[in-house]
């Protein structure tokens, strides 16, 4: 009788953790900033059909890296507690702390369970409030751990390089073309300090602006408003070198 393949507790949480973060860094970035008007999502995705950006609740939106099918069944997860919440009790009842707390359950669950391989996600729940200092962004890894965010932050890809030009350059009070300018600079450049040219048809904008009329405050950028959003931002950048400015992108990410 053969002995069976002994492995230990630690070794294999720790390959099924390196298994899940091969995944998700095959990932195109998605990067995610405060400006003074909400939060703005900026993802590096060609295709129109399939998103890496949505509207969960009505100041509640979620983005998220790595194999599609796997987050796309947590974001329709998300989309029904929201809306059995809000109808079981209040609208105002639904939140980006408590969706976040759901899926980190469900994140952890699945990562700790040997039944089934870990899920190579990455997510990104934001709230807006009616002001900057009330805006939430939590990041979830494939762990379930949950990590509440500030400012900006990027995941997938290189996302170290990323969150590292972000955090140097993000600032409080942005405006959108200004913050949409930075999230494209930091995704135009690949590991290896190359630098590509990102266009709108390459990009999936969206934003939580508090400052809407309605109770839902999801808005995607697209056409000529993401076109002439970039030319501002360019122009911006632009006059800043001419003044002594700094401005300047880096990083990048690579999709499944």
């Amino acid at each position: 009788m053969s002995t069976p393949f002994y492995v230990s507790p630690q070794q294999a949480m720790a390959d099924r953790a390196e298994y899940a973060r091969k995944g998700i860094a095959r990932g195109r970035s998605v990067v995610v900033l405060q400006y003074a008007d909400g939060i703005v999502f900026v993802a590096e995705n060609p295709s129109r059909a399939l998103h890496k950006v949505s509207e969960i609740y009505d100041r509640i939106a979620f983005a998220a890296v790595g194999k599609y099918n796997e987050f796309e069944n947590l974001r329709i997860g998300g989309v029904r507690y929201a809306d059995l919440r809000g109808y079981t009790y209040a609208r105002t009842d639904v939140t980006a702390r408590g969706l976040a707390n759901v899926y980190a359950q469900t994140l952890g669950t699945i990562f700790s369970s040997a039944a089934e391989k870990p899920y190579e996600v990455e997510l990104i729940v934001a709230e807006v409030g009616e002001g900057p200092e009330d805006d939430q962004i939590y990041r979830l890894p494939h762990d379930g751990s949950i990590v509440d965010e500030h400012g900006s932050v990027a995941v997938g890809g290189n996302s170290d390089q990323i969150g590292s030009y972000l955090e140097q350059r993000h600032r409080d009070g942005m405006t959108l073309a200004e913050a949409l300018e930075l999230a494209v600079g930091s995704l135009s450049r690949d590991s290896n300090g190359g630098e590509r040219t990102l266009t709108a048809d390459q990009l999936e904008v969206a934003v939580l602006d508090r400052t809407r009329p309605q109770q839902r405050k999801f808005k995607r950028v697209l056409g000529r408003q993401l076109s002439r959003l970039l030319e501002e931002g360019g122009t911006s950048a632009s006059a800043g070198e001419t003044s002594g400015g700094d401005s300047s992108g880096e990083s990048s990410a690579s999709e499944e």
